[in-house]
């Protein structure tokens, strides 16, 4: 009985050692993030253990605002008092932000559209503010673990990601039938699936969970589970094809979301035939030879949508570079390209040039800061660099990241 004891607490000390060099081998290793780079994660975590001010900073601010993630209650896509038209409030549901109703009829059916214009009762449904809240509290507990190591934080996303995508009880069925109804219109239209594009931080994130202990294997299983069906109603439904010949950031966001899901149910093929068949012929027909974006530009919110759609290309080329694809120099027979399109909203960042486009709202600058800082580690300094802000991007979220997703 003795020598058995003794061989039970050898393989014991055995399994904590092992335990503890894989804990060790996992920390040391870059993360297999594909929209945030794990070089820069990689890197950075190391400059915290060396005590650098600034990430050490950083590193603070993110945990406290990851700790009042931890006090907030959670919410699941069937809380919502309407019952979609399939009669199962497991299926999300939105109301396109600028519909109004029409002045000139009784019911205000069918509504009207006033571009740039959000109208207030599409909160009363709340699913979208539940999926964008989901979205960027597990990508902030993830990062926080990520640069803590302390498995509450993990935990938190993790049980996040069961009640929104796996729980019977609370999950989003796989797909986007309902989202940006129209009163009087359409129940549901493709325009809605920029409604989840956040859901491309919510699977890079997973990559950051994947060694927590609180995320077994079966959870990973079966997330791409759901990810495989909802990528597949995107490429097949109606719907989905619908939005998949959008012409704006719509088609943008399109990509970049099915591309994103490619990549984390690990199928490299497919999300090398997306960019190859589809995100180049984005880049032909949405840019002008000059760089400038004629779709955006025709929009109320000109300035808003051509910064938010080359955020979008911006993220293209972040997770094509996974498939050895060089999204951010690729040009055009006709010589259009990302680059271009960048380089063409820079004077009008820096106040060089005035913005003549439409913009009912206050035009912000500073949005386009930490484009140019992302831009300038693959493009190099261009601009007025001598009267551009020295501490232009103070987000601790990006100083830790350097990303604009």
């Amino acid at each position: 009985m003795h020598n058995e004891w003794q061989r039970l607490a050898v393989w014991t000390g055995a399994l904590v050692v092992v335990s503890m060099l894989q804990s060790f081998a996992q920390s040391g290793q870059e993360p297999a993030t594909f929209l945030l780079d794990g070089a820069v994660l990689k890197a950075n975590k190391e400059k915290i253990r060396q005590g650098d001010p600034a990430m050490v900073a950083a590193r603070q601010s993110l945990l406290s605002t990851a700790d009042q993630i931890l006090t907030k209650p959670a919410h699941s896509v069937v809380e919502k008092s309407k019952t979609p038209p399939s009669g199962d409030k497991h299926d999300y549901m939105s109301v396109g932000p600028y519909w109004w109703p029409d002045p000139t009829k009784p019911n205000g059916l069918p509504y009207i559209r006033k571009d740039g214009q959000v109208n207030p009762e599409r909160m009363a449904i709340q699913d979208n503010a539940y999926l964008n809240e989901l979205c960027s509290q597990v990508q902030t507990l993830a990062v926080a673990y990520y640069f803590s190591d302390n498995e509450t934080y993990a935990r938190r996303a993790t049980d996040l990601l069961r009640g929104w995508f796996l729980n019977p009880q609370t999950r989003m069925n796989p797909n986007l039938n309902y989202g940006q109804a129209i009163p009087g219109i359409t129940d549901g239209r493709g325009i809605g699936l920029i409604d989840t594009r956040g859901l491309a931080e919510v699977v890079d994130a997973v990559q950051l969970l994947k060694s927590s202990k609180t995320w077994p294997q079966n959870d990973q299983v079966a997330l791409q589970a759901w990810f495989r069906q909802f990528l597949n109603w995107m490429l097949t439904s109606p719907v989905g094809k619908d939005e998949e010949d959008e012409h704006n950031n719509h088609g943008t966001y399109y990509d970049f979301q099915t591309l994103a899901f490619a990549l984390f149910v690990d199928d490299k093929p497919l999300a090398r035939q997306i960019i190859e068949k589809k995100t180049y012929g984005r880049i032909q027909s949405q840019l002008k030879a000059d760089g400038s974006q004629p779709h955006e530009l025709a929009r109320t919110l000109s300035w808003n949508y051509s910064v938010m759609n080359l955020k979008g290309f911006f993220g293209l080329a972040a997770l094509a570079e996974k498939v050895n694809i060089d999204l951010w120099n690729y040009e055009t027979p006709d010589g259009k390209s990302i680059k271009k399109a960048y380089l063409w909203l820079l004077p009008y960042a820096e106040n060089q040039k005035p913005w003549e486009h439409k913009q009912i709202k206050e035009l912000h600058r500073e949005e386009f800061w930490p484009v140019v800082a992302v831009a300038e580690t693959k493009y190099g300094r261009s601009g007025d660099t001598e009267n551009r802000p020295a501490a232009s991007v103070n987000d601790p979220f990006f100083v830790l990241t350097h990303s604009l997703f």
